[in-house]
């Protein structure tokens, strides 16, 4: 992957993340509580916190990424990412089944991931 290659799988991450953050956010009383409520935990202090948890998540993986790029930083947003990804499952696995692919679409983003994490790596130049 050559060094501009990266910096634009990096910004696609980094707008990818704290993009979510901020709907996350904006959307805490609307449709981040309402998916929440289909996975049985009702609109309140604990969905709230959930919700301001992931999207802390969130922000930190993003601007870890743009602000401190290298295989550590890429190879903790993939952790971060498996990690919300197994949570969603365990709440909503139907998520794997919706048409726009809310979960589906980790899996790309999992490769990009990885992808820049071995970039990174000693001996590749970028």
């Amino acid at each position: 992957m050559t060094a501009h290659e990266q910096r634009v799988v990096r910004a696609s991450l980094v707008v990818l993340w704290l993009g979510t953050a901020a709907v996350s956010l904006l959307e805490l009383r609307g449709q981040s509580t309402a998916l929440l409520a289909e996975a049985g935990i009702a609109a309140g202090p604990l969905a709230d916190a959930l919700v301001i948890a992931g999207s802390a998540l969130d922000i930190v993986l993003g601007l870890w990424l743009w602000l401190r790029p290298g295989r550590t930083s890429a190879w903790l947003a993939l952790a971060g990412m498996a990690l919300m990804t197994s949570v969603a499952t365990a709440l909503l696995p139907a998520l794997w089944l919706h048409p726009l692919g809310p979960l589906l679409k980790n899996l790309p983003v999992a490769a990009l991931l990885w992808l820049l994490a071995r970039s990174y790596a000693p001996g590749n130049k970028a």
